[in-house]
């Protein structure tokens, strides 16, 4: 097949799917030896624009799971914004040591609906946004490893395929319902209206939490005040460096508690040709 440009497609509010799709997509045009270009997909601005391949372009589409599905609210933008027009594609999900549950299957359908040919998939461990006491420091060194690794067995297809191949099968239903969070007793838990709170000792009103916030939803001028839509991606927490951003949310401590005492044991990358 004639590809001439690797492209690397993310979405990550926290920084850990975006290490891995830079890792696939760099390890795939190293072994087909094209270049690579990278495009983000995370702030406002960079969702607001359309991204439109060609049959000549392998793009390495990634995204965080949340609730076991792609982020509902980011998914009209990569419904509508990635246009394949008959591109190669390779789909990426991270998820934070719980379970990529439908996530996966939801990219790969979306993709193939957008016009883009799937030929190899993947579902890797990061850090859980919500905690550091799930999959911290992941993806690590033996991550981007598999994740090279990865990306060469995807070269090798890529280079051996004498026509469009068939889409990749992976597992899970893309029609499926999110996963429904749970606190410490095993009770359903609803945490929608949450938002962060500020710490005013803390606080140096640098704004680095408004710029950071995908959806937009803090206010620049009082970045205490959340008037947006938030997703609890933990962006704003994350990138804090005077840790002024947190949240207190009876409801969704209770399910990280859950969340901590329940999925400790280390999960494993899942790839799919």
């Amino acid at each position: 097949m004639d590809i001439r440009r690797i492209c690397a497609v993310y979405y990550s509010a926290t920084g850990t799917t975006a290490k891995v799709v830079r890792t696939v997509a760099e390890t795939l045009g190293e072994k087909l030896n094209l270049p690579v270009e990278e495009m983000g997909f995370t702030r406002l601005e960079e969702r607001a624009r359309t991204c439109d391949f060609t049959e000549r372009d392998l793009a390495v589409i990634g995204s965080p799971t949340y609730a076991g599905r792609l982020p509902n609210k980011i998914l009209p933008d990569f419904q509508e914004k990635l246009r394949g027009n008959g591109a190669l594609a390779v789909p990426v999900v991270l998820f934070g040591n719980r379970s990529y549950d439908n996530a996966l299957a939801e990219l790969c359908a979306l993709l193939e609906v957008g016009g883009f040919h799937t030929v190899a998939a993947g579902a890797f461990v990061g850090r859980h946004a919500f905690t550091d006491e799930l999959a911290y420091g992941r993806p690590g060194w033996s991550d981007l490893f598999a994740a090279k690794e990865f990306g060469k067995k995807a070269a090798e297809k890529v280079r051996a395929a004498e026509e469009i191949p068939l889409p990749v099968r992976v597992p899970g239903d893309p029609a499926a319902p999110y996963y429904t969070p749970k606190g410490v007793d095993g009770e359903p838990v609803n945490f929608l209206k949450a938002r962060p709170k500020t710490d005013p000792a803390r606080c140096c009103g640098c704004g680095a939490c408004a710029r950071a916030c995908p959806m937009g939803a803090i206010d620049p001028q009082n970045v205490a005040r959340v008037p947006g839509t938030c997703i609890k991606c933990q962006s704003c927490v994350r990138k804090c460096t005077h840790r002024a951003k947190y949240f207190d949310d009876p409801a969704f401590l209770s399910h990280v508690a859950m969340l901590e005492r329940t999925f400790q044991e280390p999960r494993e990358n899942e790839v799919f040709f």
